[in-house]
């Protein structure tokens, strides 16, 4: 049976197994802080530092931790940012995202996971993470411009919402594709537009909302 005594000898495992993709030792040393495990129905918590996505509820998953270090990483994340996360889900991400960043803002559309991943992040001390129940319009455009935008659910294009939300200079990094497949694409924004780079293949639920997919 798995056993609480556990859970640092299983996460430091698969922060050795990611060290082998990821060069960022910065985002493994994050990744290496936060007890995933508090993040995962306790009916997964054998599971938890397995390198595989979980189900948390509400038809929503807890990302691969491959593909969270993989997206954190790409954000190029030094300190002094302030981040927007579009799909707080259980909170995992953004606690990672505050262990690198000044400031994260993070929007769910889902009240009870809203909810519950809130009670989670305070649980384990942060405070520099604001949550909020998602708007009509994509991201939170009270706080922009964003130094860096991270998107955890796929759609169907580069919404212009979250261009316009997302400083000169910024990195977004978003799944784009349909809604069973997509590919994990990094934008930034330059002066004169973006530029985008292809992450390769991901697997994310579908992001819902303008600019994105319909709910139904």
């Amino acid at each position: 049976m798995f056993k609480a005594m556990n859970h640092d000898e299983a996460r430091k495992k698969l922060i050795d197994k990611l060290a082998r993709e990821i060069s960022d030792r910065r985002v493994l040393d994050a990744m290496e802080m936060v007890p995933r495990h508090r993040f995962v129905p306790k009916i997964n918590l054998s599971m938890a530092y397995m390198d595989i996505p979980l189900p948390i509820g509400e038809g929503q998953t807890i990302s691969q931790p491959y593909i969270v270090a993989l997206m954190t990483q790409e954000l190029e994340l030094k300190g002094a940012e302030k981040v927007l996360e579009l799909g707080t889900g259980c909170g995992y991400q953004a606690a990672i995202l505050a262990e690198l960043a000044k400031k994260v803002i993070t929007v769910e559309r889902l009240p009870k996971l809203s909810d519950r991943a809130c009670a989670v992040l305070a649980d384990l001390g942060y405070t520099n993470i604001e949550t909020h129940l998602a708007p009509d319009m994509l991201g939170w455009p009270e706080e922009a411009p964003y130094d860096a935008i991270m998107v955890t659910a796929g759609a169907p294009s580069v919404p212009q919402e979250l261009i316009g939300q997302l400083g000169v200079g910024g990195r977004m990094v978003i799944p784009v594709g349909s809604h069973h497949d997509q590919d994990l694409i990094k934008v930034i924004k330059t002066k004169n537009g973006i530029t985008t780079k292809n992450l390769g293949g991901c697997r994310f639920v579908p992001l819902i909302g303008h600019s994105a997919w319909d709910s139904d």
